[in-house]
């Protein structure tokens, strides 16, 4: 229902992920909230695409400057809709305002395929144009980074933009969306709160683009409603470590410290570890401990909300593994019926084991023993999913043709989830398609149009 029996728009409940217990209310936008919310980012898209990437990166430096003023204010926002502790939260709003500056100056230096004397007598070159109105639709799980990872580019490119946040989040983008009217314009950036059926009538309105960052099976329906209308898509993933013998010191603590950050609720988190038959025990025995030392409630946040508490516990309970080692929980007082789940190494399991082939999305690595090095790329390429993996190895050059023959965008060597916004982020397979961060993603967000003149004056 758009509104209630006295005219006023629909609501949900929020919850505290930390305690399970409500923390407010949110508007479920419909369609007039949804239509107004395009027509606002359509009336403003003149205006902010003529601007020059000078004067649009003035005003989007503006709108970090902001971010940064107000830090303490969004940090609370988005630990509220999340349960992250505050070391996350700080750490996520310095990246938030990182990026709107980076994009502020990214757009001024992008570059266009060859351009002069290609044909005779003509002169021909490229425009890159704003495709026009963007739809953004951001999960929960980063509310106000992935917000920024889609925004900034797009906005860097001359588009406008109505953003979407998670139903369970909408807290920090509702004050981004806010500061983006003072650093912007009115209309520049849109805020629509509201659920899934929010998102399908953003997707299904008159945007020119749709920016979705989510799961493979919503993504794959955001694709069918877009029609022929251009998708980026960000699905993802159930990414590998490869870890040889010979792999660092560090490699335990390293994977540990990884898959427990925002309670393993990443895309490029490390979820399935996998080792050679001479490395398998050594490699259960060190995780185990390493996860041991993570404790829920002190070291990490709980899950965002009942149905990924569900998930992780449905998959645990489905695997086969022979070895299930969990670590402690400890709920600060108040807080013991929040979605908190422990961090667990599974071993012993088969290959098409459900925690092995499905994304967790949790605190949770699972061990697996490659015959060989090429066994275990075999098994790192193995799921649909196509993120993110990283090698862990001593061998530089051993590592390197590793990163090579993986089936993922982003890789790494003796690390894992180490991002900067210079650097291209972007999946394959079921994880969709497009690229996030780096001057690449202003092409996510522009199209090309040739201009060619003929020379020479007409007798």
């Amino acid at each position: 229902m758009t509104s209630d029996a006295s005219g006023s728009p629909a609501v949900s409940e929020l919850t505290d992920p930390r305690t399970g217990a409500p923390r407010g209310t949110a508007v479920l936008s419909r369609l007039p909230e949804v239509r107004a919310a395009v027509a606002g980012a359509r009336a403003a898209l003149p205006g902010w695409s003529a601007l020059t990437p000078k004067e649009r990166g003035r005003r989007l430096d503006r709108l970090a400057g902001l971010v940064e003023e107000h830090a303490a204010e969004y940090a609370t926002r988005e630990g509220a809709g999340t349960g992250k502790p505050e070391t996350e939260t700080a750490g996520e709003v310095e990246q938030v305002a990182d990026l709107f500056r980076f994009f502020a100056t990214a757009a001024r230096t992008r570059t266009a395929p060859a351009a002069g004397l290609l044909v005779t007598g003509h002169e021909s070159w490229v425009r890159w144009e704003p495709v026009g109105v963007v739809g953004v639709v951001v999960p929960w799980n980063y509310p106000l980074l992935m917000a920024a990872w889609r925004c900034a580019p797009s906005l860097a490119a001359g588009n406008t933009v109505v953003a979407k946040p998670a139903e369970t989040t909408p807290d920090s983008l509702e004050l981004l969306a806010e500061h983006a009217a003072l650093a912007l314009g009115p209309g520049v950036l849109v805020g629509l709160p509201g659920d899934r059926e929010t998102g399908r009538l953003l997707v299904e309105s008159a945007v020119d683009m749709v920016a979705f960052t989510g799961s493979g099976r919503a993504g794959a329906d955001v694709a069918v409603r877009a029609g022929t209308r251009r998708v980026s898509l960000e699905l993802g993933g159930n990414a590998p470590a490869i870890v040889l013998p010979d792999a660092p010191a560090d490699t335990w603590e390293s994977l540990a410290a990884a898959v427990t950050y925002n309670a393993g609720q990443s895309c490029a988190a490390p979820a399935r570890v996998i080792t050679l038959p001479e490395n398998y025990e050594d490699a259960v025995a060190g995780l185990t401990a390493a996860m041991a030392a993570r404790v829920a409630g002190r070291d990490f946040g709980p899950l965002n909300n009942p149905e990924q508490a569900e998930r992780y516990d449905r998959l645990v309970a489905a695997s086969d593994a022979k070895r299930n080692s969990v670590a402690d929980i400890a709920p600060a007082p108040g807080e013991e019926a929040g979605h908190w789940r422990p961090a667990r190494v599974l071993a012993d399991l088969p290959d098409d084991d459900p925690a092995v082939t499905e994304e967790v999305f949790g605190p949770l690595l699972t061990v697996q023993r490659a015959d060989g090095v090429e066994a275990a790329l075999a098994l790192a390429n193995g799921v649909p999913q196509a993120l993110a993996a990283s090698v862990w190895t001593s061998d530089l050059t051993t590592g390197l043709e590793l990163t090579a023959a993986l089936n993922a965008g982003e890789t790494w060597v003796n690390c894992h989830l180490v991002q900067t916004a210079e650097l291209p982020h972007g999946g394959r397979g079921a994880s969709g398609h497009g690229t996030d961060l780096s001057t690449l993603a202003l092409q996510e967000y522009q199209r090309p149009k040739t201009v060619t003149v003929r020379l020479g004056r007409r007798g």
